[in-house]
């Protein structure tokens, strides 16, 4: 589990080396020092805490932050540490400043900035993925690809439109995952052990030091419930996501598995047998499934850890849950990473694709529909002489676009009673996948004109989103930069 820090919370604290952030715990030394800033401020602010005392205690922050600069140092982020060292500095009245605060409340704060920090790190690389996912689309409006139910050929579709709607899926995890974070972007400091205080603390103000835009506002729910319901929602917004994911792999590494499939990876992408000289294995397909299925599996174990604690719990549900929770959102950045590269290396061929839908029967309901729609054929007649034409092909060994305007004619008038009312013509661009695909009508259907137009809104949806991502980084910046100039005032 990697360290966190927000860019703007590295900026504040510039006499840090890189390793404070860095290793493979969450490092909360950092916050720790944000936390009591943000405390610090608000006290002046507020008048609970006199200028010099503040002044004191803000310049014993200073040391305490210049001394874990110093190479091979590591300061512990647990807030009676940093109190100790504050008192050696500062003297006793520099405990002053956990007035009306509770190491409860305190790691309740920290552990929604570790996973605001880890869902807009999740939400980088999703968006990477779904730019070059919607890439891939667009390339491939076209192509033709063949369309599974039951495992079995079905239809001729588009990989245009077969991407477009993992496009779609991803847009809703999207909408789940920035869900989760508005939730988790709320600020439990200053509720103390669960009950608040007898100091008049002011919560939105600390709120607004630390970049949240509001507080839990009860203050048992901040402790309490908060705690675990914020971790469970992140790890099960993630496993839904995966669970999609892990079905596309599924596909790509079923497909693979042809001689000479339709869809593979560039040469340096796949790995090498080392006895097999023919093998070229796709690493890159197992790595996202087996991402996606430790997402899934990690998730369940944040709810399994936490499902049946009390309430007032803080072993089980605070760094057990936490570490457990920073497991699925590190697993999802590993997830969408191997998506992105996926998109990046995956070569079509369109004949091969297309091949493969010309050696089956999926056109068959075009010719039912074909019937209908040009004689008026009732569509379950229709249906009942596509099916035997299909199996007097297979019988035979025959591709669709094998059989003769006569056989099916011979085949229609043993079935039907009467001579087939298609002409040939009509015969043979019913079995025509290209242009089933051409005919198809419906909203959201595999037709180029419906598959572009519907890329067109994921595209314009995916700017919006990063514009959503840009903003709030630059909001967070701003949150901590003022807070920084504050605490510089204070201890200037």
């Amino acid at each position: 589990m990697k360290a966190i820090l927000t860019a703007a919370l590295a900026a504040s604290l510039v006499t840090l080396p890189p390793a404070a952030a860095q290793g493979d715990n969450v490092d909360s030394f950092p916050i720790m020092i944000q936390l009591n800033q943000a405390q610090l401020v608000m006290l002046v602010e507020t008048g609970l805490m006199e200028k010099p005392l503040a002044r004191d205690i803000a310049r014993a922050m200073r040391t305490v932050v210049a001394e874990a600069a110093r190479p091979g140092v590591k300061m512990s982020g647990d807030y009676l540490a940093l109190e100790k060292k504050l008192v050696e500095l500062a003297g006793p009245r520099a405990s002053t400043i956990h007035m009306g605060r509770s190491r409860i409340d305190l790691g309740a704060t920290t552990e929604r900035m570790v996973l605001r920090d880890e869902l807009l790190a999740v939400y980088v690389q999703m968006l990477a993925a779904r730019e070059g996912l919607l890439k891939m689309a667009s390339a491939n409006v076209r192509t033709i690809i063949p369309g599974y139910t039951h495992a079995v050929q079905a239809q001729p579709t588009s990989l245009g439109h077969y991407l477009s709607a993992l496009a779609g899926v991803l847009e809703r995890d999207a909408e789940r995952v920035r869900g989760a974070y508005g939730r988790v972007n709320q600020s439990p400091l200053g509720s103390a052990a669960f009950g608040t205080s007898g100091f008049p603390l002011n919560r939105r103000r600390l709120a607004e030091l630390l970049g949240f835009p509001t507080v839990v506002e009860n203050s048992y729910d901040a402790t309490g419930h908060g705690t675990v319901d914020t971790k469970a929602e992140v790890a099960a917004a993630l496993a839904i996501s995966a669970l999609s994911l892990g079905r596309f792999a599924q596909d790509l590494v079923i497909q693979y598995g042809d001689p000479s499939p339709g869809m593979l990876l560039t040469e340096k992408m796949t790995g090498h047998s080392s006895i097999m000289p023919q093998k070229r294995n796709p690493g890159i397909i197992e790595r996202l499934r087996y991402s996606a299925s430790a997402v899934a599996g990690d998730a369940q174990a944040v709810w399994m850890v936490a499902h049946n604690t009390p309430v007032g719990d803080v072993g089980d549900v605070r760094a057990n849950l936490l570490r457990r929770a920073v497991m699925v959102t590190d697993g999802a950045k590993t997830m969408y990473a191997a998506l992105r590269d996926i998109m990046a290396g995956l070569v079509v061929r369109p004949e091969r694709t297309l091949a493969e839908v010309d050696a089956d029967y999926s056109t068959m309901t075009e010719l039912a529909d074909t019937l209908l729609r040009e004689a008026r054929v009732p569509f379950r007649e229709g249906h009942h002489f596509a099916s035997e034409l299909t199996s007097y092909g297979r019988a035979r060994g025959k591709k669709p676009k094998d059989l003769s305007y006569e056989e099916a004619g011979e085949i229609y008038t043993k079935v039907i009673g009467s001579k087939i009312p298609i002409t040939e013509r009509q015969f043979r661009d019913s079995l025509d996948p290209v242009r089933m695909i051409e005919n198809r009508k419906g909203q959201g259907g595999p037709q180029p004109a419906e598959v572009e137009r519907m890329l067109g809104q994921h595209r314009r949806q995916l700017d919006q989103e990063s514009a959503w991502l840009a903003g709030e980084k630059q909001r967070l910046q701003a949150a901590f930069a003022a807070m920084e100039r504050a605490f510089q005032g204070i201890a200037e």
